[in-house]
């Protein structure tokens, strides 16, 4: 008893040191089970933030792809656009253009986090626009339908650095998104590889406390749960992740083949187009040349026929060699108002435009179109009540409308009904042809002839195209009618039906402008002539073909004027320097070095009292309306009557001022 009594405490003790080394087990484990679900739960919170984070790489990712391909679908279409100039595929062009844009904005909003990434963005959006103002002009000029202006826009676009560095841009964003994408993935296989330690250490402790520590049996199995839940997750989104991976790299491959065939099908097609182009240039320029071939050649043998006849009849009768004469003048003539025409087609003549009424102007050549058109012919006329004015070259004007007279008396046979209208109009846009929206006055002539077939009326503008007869016609009425409108500003059309008629109409832009001096010198005009200047008068011309210089000269000295004559505008001018009494300079327009408007500027400056007289055959690029308005104008080939017309014509429009200029430009001086 004494034994068992001694024993007690011992097992008391023992088992009291048991319980408390159990309770201390017990809140050991529980301490250690608390913190290793501490720990676990925040190794699934770090894993889910790294899934997190790979799904937004992947989507970045994605997103700079998808940029990249509507970029490249959007200047693809503009390709077609400048191409067909159709208006859908435009509008493909600003539908992809402007879906770019979107994703770039997505784009920066989902890197906001990233300071780096934001910059890159940043530095795209700023690329991207630079790229738009690029192909703008190319897609304005294909709205606008300037043909092959728009394909060498877009070639010169194309040919800018700005692409590439786009696409390197978003390749950068991408590479970092795919290093960033690189270190997540470490770090969840990290966060994955220390949950699992941390659960098979969870796993021991509740194999060592046992059904004693239900809670901690319950909390290990909810932590074994969450972790095979974790897991299942991480392998879905792994999973969804290479089903994505997959998916983008099946939109790159398909975006590759069909950008590879859109390039292919623009390199055909433009090669198409552009051995199209050439056919029908060479067309244009056959039909041009032959054109202008038979006509010179016809007007030639006229003038080489009848100097040749003049010559070998030089010792027999004089009206006899004048006959010939005649009929040689009467070619060059022709051949010069051949030349005219081409000009004027080609827009290279020079118009003198001043501020005019075609009401009034068409009204004044009513009695010559009834002298030319015949009196089978009814002219009816109708004006508007108020006259507005136009700025326009009216001697072109007049030619044109003769010419529509003209053209109007063959279509009728000398016989049946012309109008003639002049209307006040406000154009919208696109209204008449390509003319911008605005105030017009629309002068149209209209015949009850027989019309023009439909196959033949977007011909009627060609030059040497015709639908009269053989022998009826040259082919550039309407051409230079064409040219003329073009130049001035505004446009021409033509409707006609066979068996009722043509009407061709012409617009031009009203100007506020009611009237100005300005003009072309007429060697007709013979209230110049009657003011001619005195003989001796001191001339310097300004030619640097030294064949019209001679002639030139050799004119101005038959008609009793001393000449000073020199080749190029320096040599004018060191003359001018020279020389104190000179009252006109007689300039070409087109010269070497120094232009004739360039040089009648300076020397107006400098000796404003000195009258000027522009002779040219062709303006070209060294002038324009601009350069020559208030000077006369002198126009070659020219008659030794028709330059003492213009000569007259220049000294008296100077001459009632020049004596007080000179003395008080002196006196300044």
């Amino acid at each position: 008893m004494a034994g068992e009594g001694l024993d007690t405490p011992e097992i008391g003790v023992s088992g009291r040191g048991r319980g408390a080394l159990a309770a201390a087990g017990a809140v050991v484990a529980t301490l250690l089970l608390i913190a290793l679900m501490v720990m676990v739960t925040g190794s699934n919170r770090a894993r889910e933030q790294a899934i997190a984070s790979e799904r937004h790489s992947y989507d970045v990712m994605l997103l700079t792809r998808s940029a990249d391909g509507s970029i490249a679908r959007a200047e693809a279409a503009l390709g077609r656009y400048v191409l067909d100039e159709a208006q859908p595929t435009g509008t493909v062009y600003y539908n992809e253009w402007v879906l770019a844009e979107r994703q770039i904005g997505q784009l920066e909003r989902m890197v906001r986090g990233d300071a780096d990434q934001l910059e890159r963005v940043k530095a795209l959006r700023a690329l991207y626009r630079k790229r738009a103002t690029e192909l703008a002009a190319a897609a304005t000029a294909a709205a606008a339908k300037k043909g092959s202006g728009g394909i060498s826009l877009f070639y010169q676009a194309g040919m800018s650095p700005t692409g590439p560095a786009l696409r390197g841009k978003l390749s950068e964003i991408a590479s970092a998104e795919r290093k960033d994408l690189s270190d997540r993935m470490a770090a969840t296989g990290l966060s994955g590889a220390r949950a699992t330690e941390l659960t098979e250490w969870l796993g021991w402790i509740a194999v060592l406390i046992g059904a004693g520590a239900v809670i901690l049996g319950l909390l290990a199995y909810r932590a074994i749960s969450q972790r095979l839940e974790a897991i299942a997750a991480a392998d879905t989104e792994a999973m969804r992740a290479q089903r994505l991976e997959e998916a983008v790299r099946e939109r790159t491959r398909e975006l590759v083949d069909a950008n590879e065939r859109l390039q292919a099908e623009a390199a055909e097609r433009a090669a198409a187009e552009a051995q199209l182009r050439q056919v029908q240039k060479m067309e244009a320029v056959g039909q041009l040349t032959g054109g202008i071939a038979h006509d010179f050649n016809n007007m030639l043998a006229v003038i080489v026929g009848g100097l040749d006849l003049a010559r070998r009849r030089l010792r027999s009768s004089k009206r006899e060699v004048e006959f010939h004469l005649d009929n040689a003048m009467e070619g060059a003539t022709r051949a010069a108002a051949l030349t005219r025409r081409l000009l004027a087609f080609a827009r290279a003549e020079p118009l003198l435009p001043v501020s005019a009424a075609p009401s009034e102007l068409v009204e004044g050549m009513l009695d010559l179109i009834d002298r030319t058109i015949g009196e089978r012919i009814n002219v009816t006329t109708d004006f508007p009540a108020e006259p507005w004015h136009v700025r326009v070259d009216t001697n072109q004007l007049e030619n044109a409308i003769l010419n529509m007279a003209v053209n109007a008396r063959d279509a009728m046979d000398g016989q049946g009904q012309l109008s003639i209208a002049v209307d006040n109009l406000v154009l919208a846009a696109g209204e008449v042809n390509a003319l911008a929206p605005g105030e017009y006055v629309r002068i149209s002539v209209a015949d009850t002839g027989a019309g023009i077939p439909s196959e033949m009326i977007e011909r009627v503008f060609e030059p040497f195209f015709t639908t009269k007869p053989v022998g009826k016609g040259t082919g550039l009425g309407l051409s230079q009618i064409f040219g003329f409108a073009r130049q001035s500003g505004g446009d021409i059309t033509l409707k006609s039906t066979v068996g009722a008629g043509t009407t061709v109409a012409i617009y031009l832009p009203r100007s506020e402008e009611t009237g100005e001096f300005g003009g072309e010198v007429h060697a007709a005009r013979a209230d110049v002539e009657e003011r001619a200047a005195p003989p001796g008068t001191p001339i310097l011309v300004v030619e640097d073909d030294p064949r019209v210089s001679r002639a030139t000269v050799g004119a101005l000295e038959e008609l009793g004027y001393t000449t000073i004559a020199c080749a190029s505008g320096r040599e004018a001018m060191e003359i001018l320097e020279r020389e104190s009494g000179l009252q006109l300079i007689i300039t070409d327009v087109m010269m070497p070095e120094m232009t004739g408007p360039e040089l009648v500027r300076e020397a107006s400056r400098r000796w404003p009292w000195i009258a000027v007289l522009f002779v040219t055959g062709y303006v070209g690029e060294a002038g324009d309306a601009e350069d020559l308005s208030g000077y006369d104008i002198l126009r070659k080939p020219f008659t030794v009557s028709g330059l003492a017309a213009a000569v007259a014509a220049a000294l008296a429009h100077r001459g009632g001022s020049s004596a007080n200029e000179a003395v008080a430009f002196r006196s300044r001086a």
